[in-house]
């Protein structure tokens, strides 16, 4: 039996309000946010565990220890998940970042929640060097403990798999734009990951085709992620 969805909300009460979870592991404190909308959401991410188009139950970002060298990140997500009690299927990111800093901001409707970690970034398009580890200035790589930026958004509405491709792209855009605004010369880290939550379609509702910067949501998506990646980064990127 189809689950019954309760209609688009814009005001007050959050879509996205994930529960702040803390673990011990490997002799650190560390914490994670664990988000559970429930049945009725499909989701878009390039997670590690819960990656492509799918309906999503919940989604968890779980900080971990720098220096991580398990080779079993979806195994150990999963893991997590059901520890704090998750069911069914999900999207699971990760990070070095301490995610109890995370920065949340919504915009009519759309809502968002990042963390971020940016002390390895660089640009995108970065020297073919890069690849094999050379010229650690310019490539956003060396010594220091890796950094990532995660973004978990959430839509009251339901896009089609063209427009959550395209919502994926704005967040990115909009996580790029808060990126220089903040004073960082850079694209990003290059682990980097996003989740783009919206409901599932239903029966005589609409389906937008498009989530682009300058579509209705799109616009509203980009905005939140802005201001949700800005409040986010570190102290020293927002002086």
């Amino acid at each position: 039996m189809p689950a019954l969805l309760p209609p688009p909300r814009t005001g007050a009460a959050r879509l996205l309000d994930p529960e702040h979870l803390t673990r011990v592991e490997d002799g650190e404190r560390l914490h994670a946010l664990l988000w559970r909308p429930g049945p009725g959401w499909r989701m878009v991410s390039s997670a590690v565990l819960g990656g492509g188009i799918a309906e999503r139950a919940w989604v968890l970002n779980a900080q971990v220890a720098h220096g991580y060298r398990r080779t079993d990140p979806a195994r150990h997500l999963a893991g997590l998940a059901r520890a704090a009690g998750a069911r069914g299927p999900g999207v699971g990111l990760m990070t070095a970042a301490d995610v109890s800093a995370h920065g949340r901001a919504r915009d009519g409707g759309a809502e968002a929640v990042a963390t971020a970690g940016v002390s390895v970034r660089g640009w995108a398009a970065a020297p073919q060097e890069c690849a094999t580890g050379a010229a650690p200035q310019e490539c956003g790589t060396g010594a220091a403990p890796p950094g990532t930026v995660n973004i978990v958004v959430a839509l009251p509405v339901a896009l089609s798999d063209a427009a959550l491709v395209n919502a994926v792209m704005t967040a990115t855009e909009a996580k790029v734009q808060a990126l220089l605004d903040a004073g960082l010369d850079c694209s990003g880290t290059p682990t980097d990951a996003v989740c783009v939550a919206a409901r599932a379609p239903r029966d005589g509702a609409d389906v937008h085709a498009f989530a682009g910067p300058r579509s209705e949501w799109g616009a509203r998506l980009a905005r939140a992620v802005h201001r949700a990646v800005h409040a986010a980064l570190p102290a020293v990127a927002n002086p």
